[in-house]
């Protein structure tokens, strides 16, 4: 018997939550958007209204202003976003523990064992889209299927505030004409790869010989041919289910352009810093660190090392972040934005391989560089963030609070 698999979308979501605080944005073309002074100038989101004059999420300011000079600009309030996707989860959870979070506002639910009571697929879906709207005042179109690939290309199929059942003999009439782009993890790149095969549609990769798929995308070739077949049997995770943690980053986009080695040592620092405290408080220790950088250009670079002991030391990330930058960066070009990763994750608790000779512009004494560390943790926990900072970070102009 089939698995029941919905997948809920909140429409338009940081558009939607700011018109439930301001309710006459419903009546003019507005978006969300990052602040054009702090060169965060993109579309995060946009009502009903704007997507009539053809307005793309990720756009620039700029263009969408172009397309609709009268549009309203809004700035983002992350917690006010993070506090109703709880409450959406929430209600989602009156009728499975199978929900699984897929972004702040997508999600996945497997309702197979609470057919018996309360119906359906889509009837569940309509409850869900009917509860949603009257206790949140957002509104969620569903996708119904067997699989979590296909509920998903459902919730995309029909908006806003509709559902749309795929099930198996609806997948030639609803799913194959889509465009192969419609499938998950179809990026630009893949859609490039595909379109050289002659493949344009779900329906051509699903007839697609899987071995060609294989040679020329690999793993992910393999991957996309079984989702076009509808061949997909990944569980949906429980809600309250920890996530394995496999990276920590963080990035920033600065005020102005980085044009100094005193300019990315400052832009540097608060990374490593927010990189290394995160590490911490997870218990975890990592060996790959990784520099990206975005020139004025919008041109990205990235750069990663492996090292020869994990760790969770801020200084000790800046070191070497600062290294790969130094390899990657001509020390002209203007850097518009940073971001420092790390990945590779050991328990903090295991043994590291000590070396005799010390490394070359690295913290020798690592154990009092963790208890500093450490001590500033238990500082900002207690005061808060701002407590203690850097002194390079006093005053800067790179937007760095």
């Amino acid at each position: 018997m089939d698995r029941t698999i919905l997948h809920c979308d909140c429409n338009g979501f940081y558009a939607a939550v700011e018109c439930v605080f301001h309710p006459e944005l419903k009546d003019v073309p507005m978006a969300v958007c990052g602040d054009p002074k702090s060169r965060h100038g993109i579309i995060l989101a946009k009502n009903e209204l704007a997507k009539k004059y053809h307005i793309q999420t990720a756009e620039t300011v700029w263009q969408a202003k172009e397309k609709c000079p009268d549009l309203v600009l809004v700035l983002p309030h992350h917690k006010e976003y993070q506090a109703f996707s709880k409450q959406v989860n929430a209600i989602y959870c009156r009728f499975t523990d199978q929900v699984e979070p897929f972004g702040i506002d997508e999600s996945w639910l497997d309702v197979t064992g609470s057919r018996l009571l309360f119906g359906d697929g889509k009837t569940i879906a309509d409850t869900l889209r009917k509860l949603v709207k009257e206790e949140t005042g957002l509104t969620i179109s569903v996708g119904v299927s067997f699989n979590k690939v296909f509920a998903k290309l459902g919730s995309d199929y029909k908006k806003p505030d509709a559902t749309t059942v795929i099930m198996r003999k609806d997948v030639e009439k609803i799913v194959h004409p889509l465009p192969v782009e419609a499938l998950l993890f179809v990026g630009k790149a893949a859609k490039r790869s595909l379109r050289d095969l002659g493949i344009y549609t779900i329906g051509d990769l699903a007839r697609f010989p899987k071995e060609p798929l294989v040679r020329r995308l690999g793993k992910l070739g393999e991957q996309l041919s079984c989702y076009a077949k509808g061949e997909d049997e990944s569980p949906v995770a429980l809600y309250d289910r920890e996530k394995e943690v496999k990276s920590v980053g963080n990035g920033m986009t600065f005020s102005r352009n980085l044009t100094s080695l005193g300019d990315c040592e400052t832009g540097l620092l608060p990374l490593c810093d927010e990189v290394a405290s995160r590490l911490r408080k997870y218990g975890l220790s990592g060996k790959t660190v990784t520099v990206a950088m975005k020139t004025a250009n919008l041109k990205t670079v990235s750069r990663q090392k492996t090292l020869d002991a994990p760790t969770d030391l801020a200084r000790e990330i800046f070191l070497y972040s600062l290294r790969l930058l130094s390899e990657i960066w001509d020390g002209t070009t203007p850097i518009r934005a940073l971001t420092v990763t790390v990945s590779g994750f050991e328990e903090e608790n295991f043994g590291e391989q000590l070396s005799l000779l010390p490394k070359e512009d690295l913290p020798l004494d690592k154990k009092r560089q963790k208890e500093l560390e450490s001590a500033v943790d238990r500082i900002r926990n207690r005061f808060g963030d701002e407590a203690i900072s850097y002194a390079k970070l006093i005053n800067n102009d790179l937007g760095i609070k």
